[in-house]
């Protein structure tokens, strides 16, 4: 059993990128912990440790001293972060209507009531209860990070507001000392307060527009029924959802969400299951089958056994996977950290520069526009928006897939495969309907009820997608009972082979008829050829070296796999086709859908090996197949994405499931994977550029060319609009087809 758990905490009090960086450096540093990272865009923290060096409350115990808070209970974390959320909203929104409620008597008496007599000491009165009382987490936040040798968004208001207040101050009490240099002894109150008021206005903005991005883990969440009606000792007991145990006897009524995963025990109906496996028609349901927490009864009451409860459900797995694909980064994300992580003092290196200059340049006349510069570089240049570029799109693009039953696994499955170029499709359950029929037999002596009863026997122990389709004709039959079998070996890509009696059997395809020589009588020839025509799968039925029977097995093409072979081509991506049936069988298959490409015969290795040779000549190769027997392509691939059946999603083997038999889904996958990718970049593009542009124009540089020097407080709006604009444009992608 492995000694590494992973864990997501939700994190609290983080104000932007510089702070995320922070976080995730000092869990990073921590004895024990194998990888950290953390989403600003989601506030939360990925860690993987090591369980016997380190808990999660000495992970707390460190961000606690950063600054910051984890909320590491797991009973009801959801809803906790969710509250902290609520409540932090509310907070801030209260902090952002004091601070203007200030600040605006505060503009009246700089820009028009500024020679009443006291204005100057009017407008420090003002300044100080927006920086101590609604700027003050600012300042907290800058000595916390201060002692730990750190610098984050907090740093640049903090030092940025200090400076204009503390210059001001200056001049109010001491305004001699520019009247005897014949200089103007200007005040910048409203500076500081305005650059308070609009960061937070910004960050209230932004916080609103966020948790719009989280909207489909909220609809993902908003499945799970919150309490369930029981059964103990023949009455009836209604518990939270948390209280379940497996084993419970739940009593589901028409109407109703199914609270956990269970077997029914008692009673049938139908289910609605659309919003698990994307299949639209109801599900009938009969005692021993399985049915899956979130899905609805809609006939008759039933009663269920559970057998996953809590975490362990398949909606939880799916909330789960959704949550840690939309924490995960993508590797233009790393880039991005990196950026960030020396980007403030970068940035206060520039505002030293900028002060340093004007005063060589334009002398102590212009220590006020130098004053200015070093403050309005400070503001405008937040690291804000290049930390929510790459999150938010990603956010959105995994929920917008989640919504569309796509699951992504990891932000690097999205960005990897807009540079997909080759699609390997499997054959069984991917392009077809993965539920053969038994179409034809031919037997080439006497139907012996031994030989059918020892391939019934067989075929129950079969994983093979085809030796249900057998099962299901040999079990309509009333004289015929599985045979007790001496012993059981699968052979992989070839078949099985048991021992009954003392006596060899074997069944599978036509390799395994060679592998025993065994010979095929000229008489079935003509019949197979027209049964792999017609793209049915051939299963041998055999004892020692003689044959016994020829069973067709047609696996009926799915309604979709054409157009949605049409749709990739015309995205220009390459199609492969691979089946471990004939020849024949391929070729009809292959033809039928369009396909130019495909291998037949095809074992797991021949798989894996076909996929490396892609990967040689320098293709990106997307693998798909159903997670299980196409596990070693899957693995080698650079995307993974595995058909998804409802409870049988390979979400352990694939980067990416596609949760409905539609392979529809298939191209709108990687053209959402263009869609999120170009979103990241436009976002990037606009961050960047904005602070390309925004440093030398705070700074001062159009000053000489047009007199135009950016006013702080202009510089505080701008900045604020640049985070809230890409959050905004990260959330066009949801309404986009």
């Amino acid at each position: 059993m492995s000694n590494t758990v992973k864990k997501i905490f939700p994190v609290l009090n983080m104000h932007c990128a510089g702070c995320a960086n922070n976080v995730e450096k000092t869990v990073k540093k921590l004895s024990g912990v194998a990888d950290a990272s953390v989403n600003f865009a989601t506030s939360s923290l990925k860690v993987s440790y090591k369980k016997d060096q380190l808990t999660p409350g000495e992970i707390r115990a460190a961000v606690l001293a950063a600054g910051y808070d984890l909320i590491i209970e797991e009973t009801y974390k959801g809803k906790r972060q969710e509250e902290e959320q609520q409540e932090r909203y509310h907070r801030l929104k209260r902090r952002v209507i004091g601070a203007w409620l200030l600040v605006v008597p505060l503009l009246l008496f700089s820009m028009v009531w500024m020679n009443v007599p006291y204005s100057n000491e009017i407008q420090m009165l003002l300044t100080i209860p927006v920086m101590i009382f609604f700027g003050g987490p600012f300042f907290t936040g800058a000595w916390n990070q201060a002692k730990l040798g750190r610098s984050n968004m907090d740093t640049l208001i903090a030092l940025s507001t200090s400076i204009a207040f503390l210059f001001s101050m200056f001049n109010t009490f001491f305004p001699d000392f520019w009247y005897s240099r014949g200089m103007e002894p200007h005040v910048y109150y409203e500076a500081s307060a305005v650059i308070i008021a609009f960061v937070l206005t910004g960050k209230l903005m932004e916080e609103r527009a966020k948790g719009n991005t989280s909207a489909a883990i909220r609809k993902l969440m908003g499945m799970q029924p919150k309490v369930a009606r029981i059964l103990r000792n023949g009455t009836e007991e209604e518990i939270l959802i948390e209280e379940l145990q497996v084993g419970d006897s739940i009593l589901v009524r028409p109407g109703e969400q199914i609270p956990v995963d269970g077997i029914l025990i008692e009673g049938e109906s139908y289910v609605d299951e659309s919003m698990i496996s994307g299949e639209p028609v109801p599900a009938d349901k009969k005692v021993g089958d399985k049915v899956l927490a979130g899905t609805i009864n809609q006939r008759g009451s039933f009663v269920i056994s559970a057998s996953q409860v809590g975490e362990e459900t398949v909606l939880a797995r799916i909330i789960r996977m959704v949550q840690e694909a939309q924490g995960s980064k993508a590797p233009v994300q790393r880039i991005v950290d990196r950026i960030t992580g020396f980007f403030v003092p970068v940035v206060l290196g520039l505002s030293i520069l900028a002060f340093v200059l004007w005063m060589l340049i334009g002398g102590k006349e212009y220590i006020s526009y130098a004053v200015l510069s070093a403050v309005s570089v400070l503001v405008i240049a937040c690291p804000c928006a290049l930390g929510l570029a790459t999150p938010t799109a990603l956010m959105v693009g995994i929920g917008k897939a989640a919504g569309q039953h796509i699951l992504i696994k990891d932000a690097v499955a999205l960005e990897q495969m807009r540079k997909v170029d080759v699609v390997v499709l499997d054959k069984t359950g991917t392009l077809t309907e993965g539920h053969p029929t038994a179409v034809g037999w031919l037997w080439t002596q006497s139907q012996d009820v031994q030989f059918k009863n020892v391939l019934l026997a067989a075929e129950l122990k079969s994983e093979h997608p085809l030796a249900g389709a057998i099962v299901d004709v040999l079990q309509e039959h009333e004289d015929v009972e599985p045979a007790e079998l001496d012993s059981f070996e699968s052979i992989t890509g070839k078949g099985i082979k048991v021992v009954c009696k003392e006596v060899v059997y074997w069944v599978g395809s036509h390799k395994l008829l060679k592998d025993f020589g065994a010979s095929l009588p000229d008489v079935m020839m003509e019949m197979l050829t027209i049964y792999e025509a017609d793209g049915q799968g051939i299963v041998y039925f055999g004892r020692e070296n003689q044959l016994l029977a020829i069973i067709a097995v047609a696996d009926p093409v799915k309604p979709t796999s054409a157009q949605a072979i049409k749709e990739l081509r015309q995205q220009g991506i390459e199609i492969y086709m691979l089946t471990g049936d004939g020849r024949r069988v391929g070729a009809a298959v292959a033809s039928r859908l369009g396909i130019q490409h495909f291998i037949a015969d095809a074992l797991p290795d021949d798989k894996e090996r076909f996929v490396r040779r892609l990967q040689q000549l320098g293709k990106k190769v997307a693998m798909v197949g159903d997670g299980i027997n196409d596990s070693q392509a899957l693995a080698v691939a650079d995307v993974s994405i595995a058909m998804g059946k409802g409870t049988d999603i390979a979400m352990d083997v694939a980067m990416v499931t596609l949760m409905t038999s539609d392979l529809l889904l298939l191209p709108k996958a990687f053209e959402l994977s263009k869609q999120t990718v170009s979103l990241i970049h436009q976002n990037l593009f606009w961050a960047f550029i904005y602070n390309l542009i925004g440093i030398p124009i705070a700074a001062g540089v159009l000053f000489p060319i047009s007199g135009l020097l950016l006013n702080p407080m202009l510089a505080s709006a701008a900045m604020a609009f640049s985070s809230v604009s890409v959050v905004l444009n990260s959330l066009s992608l949801s309404r986009r087809k």
